[in-house]
């Protein structure tokens, strides 16, 4: 289950009475003050936090925390986990946690959070169908040939670690890594178009960040591997004359139609 991004605020009923009446309670969560919130409600909370390790790569921790679900699964417990946000969103683990406990026969549940990207819109401001919304990680986007629309918002994830290949880093890849996403951003925005970055608040008492830096700055600032990157659109869409067109005669052939029945 995801408990949203602000502690409290976000929880469900549904997830909280998940939490309360599960046999063991994980939680995937990097804040001590969430944690100890959670063994409130379920004493048996068990972190998974301690899996992580500088230079591990993090589908190893991964798949260890889905050896130890599973483990408490097949031994009949009622298992909740517990993800920030959206369990769904840049989350291996909950996937396969279902994947493989419906295929051993035992009855398993996504339910779903306000996540990152939810909290964002409200936050700064943005409808993403306005001028539509494109979301990549942001190393993803900068390694392999992804195709980039700037008539409309671009949203990128995870720009803290972008350029990590190794899955091992906990700590931000550096301004060097950054100039590397710019450099490919030139193709598509000028070096100064005003980007967004963006972290949300996961306290009642904080605010979220919300810096407009120009696209050149972007590898001279402090960047944590929990902020996102929003790139507003660079140019008006462009429509196309001749679906306009075609979506023209369909409008007087219903008018025409309408007019002869009548």
């Amino acid at each position: 289950m995801g408990m949203g991004m602000t502690l409290g605020s976000h929880l469900t009923p549904i997830s909280r009475s998940s939490i309360e009446q599960a046999d063991v309670v994980f939680a995937a969560l990097s804040d001590n003050l969430v944690e100890e919130w959670l063994k409130r409600m379920n004493p048996d909370m068990r972190s998974l936090q301690g899996y992580y390790a500088e230079g591990k790569s993090r589908m190893q921790t991964y798949r260890e925390w889905l050896e130890v679900i599973m483990a408490e699964v097949r031994a009949g417990k009622r298992v909740c986990v517990v993800f920030y946000g959206h369990p769904g969103i840049f989350a291996w683990t909950p996937h396969m946690a279902i994947e493989t406990a419906r295929a051993e026969g035992f009855a398993a549940h996504m339910e779903a959070g306000v996540s990152s990207e939810d909290c964002l819109y409200a936050d700064v401001g943005i409808d993403p169908g306005r001028f539509g919304c494109q979301h990549f990680e942001a190393s993803q986007f900068m390694l392999y040939d992804r195709q980039l629309d700037n008539a409309g918002y671009v949203i990128l994830w995870q720009v803290g670690l972008v350029g990590d290949t190794t899955l091992a880093r906990l700590s931000p890849t550096g301004a060097a890594y950054r100039q590397v996403l710019v450099d490919r951003l030139q193709r598509d925005y000028p070096l100064d178009h005003e980007v967004i970055v963006y972290r949300c608040a996961t306290l009642p008492i904080d605010a979220p960040r919300i810096d407009r830096v120009a696209l050149r700055d972007l590898p001279a600032i402090e960047v944590t591997v929990a902020d996102t990157i929003i790139l507003p659109p660079a140019r008006e869409m462009r429509p196309v004359p001749e679906v306009w067109a075609r979506v023209k005669a369909l409008d007087e052939e219903q008018i025409d139609r309408h007019a002869t029945v009548t």
